[in-house]
């Protein structure tokens, strides 16, 4: 695929959005990017300076402008809303980032009809679900970067525990971005071995005293974003290079699995809820979710994820 006639359009710069924006003109893999934002001076100002880094990277047209700039994108990026703060946590945002979810997709919607919509505002999941409620998108047109900055968190965790390359490390997050996620220990390997087993092998470790162990990295994996916040404010290089992932995916690859938050329609008896789970990528869009054979402590975490979004979205006035 040619990814050098690809347009992408930004709605939200702030740091998340600024960031994204600034990895994609580093990569090169689109020929335009277009910066919305209410803020029209930061607008103005981030598209200042991006074309002036671009110097230095593959020839890319930056501009800002409004919700009808988005017109002919092939993926739109939506960071909008209220940031968190220190001491709060994603649901939390809900109420409010719906509310401006709700007015602002199906005026970019209307103009950019066809393409792939990546949620990044959080909380991502009950935003993905906004997202896909107030417009006519289809669910594999609305895609929420969801778990895979945690599972990125989680890998890189497990390869300092292991003492090992990211690289030879394979587990995921799953559910919720947030609190009630979970991690399919099962399915985790360390270069084609079950990471129980590699554990138990170089360790010598009894069983019971790794998994404890792994219940600390995953602790660690969760407390991790609002231990940055606490200490710089924000956190936006990390999910921006998600981002930048995810949209190489959607343009670059063929079939490519990422945690992704997408809506479920009946996977492990769940409906009407947008989550994480191991999904299918490619240039149309979500195409497949994998229901992965899970265990029964496995399927009651995700469950429990499911029905704590589910809460949280039956509070949310229309």
């Amino acid at each position: 695929m040619n990814t050098r006639n690809k347009k992408i359009t930004i709605l939200g710069v702030g740091n998340v959005g600024a960031s994204i924006a600034f990895s994609l003109v580093i990569d090169g893999m689109c020929s335009e990017i277009v910066l919305v934002d209410i803020n029209k001076d930061k607008a103005r100002g981030e598209v200042i300076e991006l074309r002036q880094s671009a110097v230095f990277c593959p020839s890319v047209k930056v501009s800002y402008g409004d919700y009808a700039d988005a017109v002919d994108s092939d993926i739109v990026v939506v960071t909008l809303g209220m940031a968190r703060k220190p001491g709060q946590t994603r649901l939390d945002l809900a109420q409010t980032n719906t509310n401006i979810m709700r007015q602002i997709m199906p005026e970019v919607a209307k103009y950019a009809p066809n393409a792939i919509y990546v949620i990044v505002s959080n909380p991502v999941d009950i935003m993905t679900y906004a997202a896909l409620k107030s417009t006519n998108l289809s669910p594999s047109q609305v895609i929420g970067s969801g778990t895979l900055l945690d599972t990125i968190r989680l890998q890189e965790g497990l390869s300092e525990y292991l003492d090992i390359s990211t690289s030879n490390v394979q587990a995921y997050v799953l559910g919720e971005h947030g609190d009630s996620s979970m991690v399919p220990w099962s399915f985790a390997s360390v270069a084609g071995m079950p990471l129980i087993e590699y554990c138990k092998l170089m360790t010598k470790k009894d069983e019971s005293v790794i998994r404890e162990e792994l219940e600390v990295v995953y602790r660690n994996m969760q407390t991790s974003g609002s231990n940055i916040i606490k200490l710089k404010g924000a956190t936006y290089y990390g999910v921006a290079l998600c981002v930048r992932h995810l949209c190489d995916a959607l343009f670059r690859h063929g079939d490519i699995i990422l945690p992704v938050s997408v809506l479920m329609e009946g996977q492990y008896g769940m409906k009407d809820v947008c989550l994480s789970l191991p999904t299918v990528i490619n240039s149309n869009g979500v195409k497949q979710i994998i229901e992965y054979p899970f265990n029964d402590e496995e399927k009651e975490k995700l469950l429990f994820s499911y029905n704590a979004l589910k809460n949280t979205l039956s509070k949310i006035q229309n």
